[in-house]
């Protein structure tokens, strides 16, 4: 019979030290959300009391409790907290991926604790291959004399039972819990930006600088702003900070301290996004599209995603102004995500596509549907159906990708999509599932003015116009938006926290009597909050067009679409000297883009699905966009080559 593993004991600092006995360096592991963080702080109070010195290696670069996000922190108790000594800089916050430079400098750092009891919080990364390598590496690189594993449950991973250490074995307590993702990247930015507070810029000439870690290309200076970088002195990290540009024969870095005199940039993954949170980049790479008629079979640039902000709504084009068309539409009070077209969809990931309730498609060629395989291996596992509307036939080619698998393990969990066809003033609707033969009609919807879809909060409306074949461009119209009053609620004493967008989400769908618990367990309802703190603007219109060739009906019908919209999306791939060449494939030229903008009066114009025959120098085309319409909307350094 095995001998009893050790006790299971309450995550109580007092009682896991006196567990720990005489070992004064311990490793403290478990899963996201166990408490490690919370009791390190706890040991650390009750060794100052008995007059003993603690540290703490903080070797989560992802959820650092001190110190900057992308990087390991070296810190000492300082009787009301951590009091960070040194850094090590990691540029990542993927712990699991970079496990070998983390383990590296967490040796590096352990090194530099001072005399008394060193804590080592280590990084949520606990299951595969990564986990078992990662925790083994710690516990011998920081030579630790025991270790502390917190869970929920009573299994212990082989990797934490086979170290030959001492175990603690702590129950994590009830109340800890791993923090969302919108919250955890809120708090990683806002840790982030406190660092660089008292940060200046930086140029580092190119020239005898060397690049380590995972780069882009310098020849893609678009791919550089947002990334944390580190420059190397002696192999030591000497500052860290931010890159806002590549320019000028320089990297532009904005870090505290002193002008830094390595001659090693560091960078790796952690980057912001386009709504300015850091985090984990997708690995750089040039994509390969396929080409749509009159384009070219070029490489497609480099295009990062480029983002706006519409009140309670994020509109991005994942794949910039080169790339497939594929505008992701998140209203962000309701959880819910819309897309207009479906180009590669690579980019985004699956959990997405789960929140996907609609794609409207503006016709069927290859880039503006082609990552529909995408969504549809994203909604396996039993997801209520998707909606998409688009042009006559769209029906058909959803039924031909969905048929082109074999679904007979699928069972009941097979991806649901309802496909909507404009003709005229109604729309023809049809049910096709995953694993079931044909597709089934459905009743067919008025479409009155263009109206396809309606909801509380917001319409959707179509207009047909003429690439060759009818495509569709789409507006989204909000009815209003909601914007809290600052003033009221700081006189109020109630701190913002989730329950105002609890608020926001019942408004946007029209339950003003729904109850809204607040701060310190009142209650009170959805509508006197509202008439208390939130102010109703109108809401603010968004426009999408691509592929539509240049004629009178055409720019009338999208002018009118438009008309007043505050962001118009809307494609411009050729120059005017290409006046021909769009003619025949039945696309804008850059200056008919901008003038339909500006006989449309939009606040905003974001002109994308650029030729990528002009990726070397897309000055012509800026340069004609600008001559129609003042009120461009362009990804920073899309002129610096």
């Amino acid at each position: 019979m095995d001998a009893p593993g050790p006790a299971w004991l309450p995550c109580e600092p007092g009682t896991v030290l006196a567990a720990a006995g005489a070992a004064r360096r311990l490793l403290l592991a478990g899963a996201p959300g166990t408490g490690k963080s919370t009791l390190a702080a706890g040991m650390a109070r009750v060794l100052a009391g008995d007059g003993q010195a603690c540290w703490c290696l903080g070797a989560d670069p992802g959820t650092p409790a001190f110190g900057p996000p992308g990087a390991l922190g070296l810190a000492r108790w300082s009787g009301k907290g951590w009091a960070v000594e040194a850094l090590a800089a990691l540029c990542s916050l993927d712990a699991g991926r970079f496990r070998l430079p983390l383990v590296q400098a967490a040796a590096e750092l352990a090194g530099r604790a001072g005399s008394g009891v060193l804590l080592v919080d280590a990084p949520g990364v606990v299951r595969g291959v990564a986990g078992a390598e990662l925790v083994t590496a710690l516990a011998q690189a920081t030579g630790m004399e025991a270790v502390v594993w917190l869970s929920r449950t009573r299994a212990v991973p082989a990797a934490v039972a086979a170290l030959p250490l001492p175990r603690v074995q702590v129950e994590a307590p009830a109340a800890a819990a791993r923090p969302g993702r919108r919250r955890r990247a809120a708090a990683r930015t806002a840790a982030w930006e406190r660092y660089l507070e008292a940060a200046s810029r930086h140029r580092l000439p190119l020239e005898g600088l060397a690049l380590a870690g995972t780069p882009p290309p310098l020849d893609v200076p678009e791919a550089w702003p947002g990334r944390q970088a580190a420059v190397l002195r002696d192999g030591v990290p000497e500052t860290l900070g931010e890159v806002e540009a590549v320019e000028g024969g320089c990297v532009v870095l904005r870090a505290p301290g002193p002008a830094p005199r390595g001659r090693v940039l560091l960078v790796r993954d952690a980057r912001r996004n386009p709504r300015g949170e850091l985090e984990t980049a997708e690995p750089f790479a040039r994509v390969h599209a396929a080409s749509p008629p009159g384009h070219g079979g070029e490489e497609v640039p480099a295009s990062p995603p480029l983002a706006v902000r519409v009140g309670p709504v994020d509109a991005i084009l994942v794949n910039g102004v080169w790339g497939d068309p594929l505008l992701h539409v998140r209203l962000r009070h309701l959880g819910r995500s819309l897309l207009f077209d479906l180009g590669e969809g690579r980019r985004l990931p699956a959990r997405v596509a789960h929140r996907v309730s609609d794609v409207f498609v503006s016709h069927a060629h290859m880039d503006h549907l082609g990552g529909f395989q995408w969504l549809l291996r994203s909604r396996v596992g039993g997801f209520p159906p998707c909606r998409l509307w688009g042009p006559p036939g769209l029906a058909g080619h959803v039924a031909a990708f969905v048929g082109a698998f074999t679904w007979d393990r699928v069972g009941d969990r097979g991806p649901a999509f309802e496909v909507c066809e404009l003709h005229g003033g109604v729309v023809q609707c049809w049910r096709i599932r995953a694993g079931r033969p044909g597709h089934e009609a459905l009743a067919e919807r008025p479409a009155a003015d263009g109206v396809l879809l309606a909801e509380p909060g917001f319409r959707v409306r179509a207009v047909e116009l003429d690439h060759g074949i009818p495509v569709l461009a789409f507006a989204f119209e909000p009815e209003h938006t909601l914007h809290v009053r600052k003033d009221r609620l700081a006189a109020s004493g109630l701190a913002p926290g989730p329950w105002l967008t609890r608020l926001k989400q019942a408004l946007a769908a029209g339950r003003r009597d729904e109850g809204i618990a607040l701060p310190g367990g009142r209650e009170r309802s959805a509508g006197e909050l509202a008439d208390e703190f939130i102010l109703v603007s109108p809401g603010r219109r968004l426009v999408y067009a691509t592929d539509l060739a240049d004629t009178a009906d055409n720019r009338e019908r999208l002018a009118a679409l438009a008309r007043n919209a505050h962001t118009l999306f809307c494609e411009a791939p050729f120059t005017e000297a290409e006046r021909d060449r769009a003619r025949e494939h039945g696309h804008l030229t850059a200056r008919a883009c901008g003038e339909i903008a500006a006989a449309a009066n939009v606040a905003r114009l974001v002109p994308f699905h650029f030729s990528r025959r002009h990726s070397r120098d897309p000055a012509p085309l800026v340069d004609e966009l600008r001559s129609a319409c003042g009120r461009l909307h362009l990804p920073e350094g899309l002129l610096v080559r």
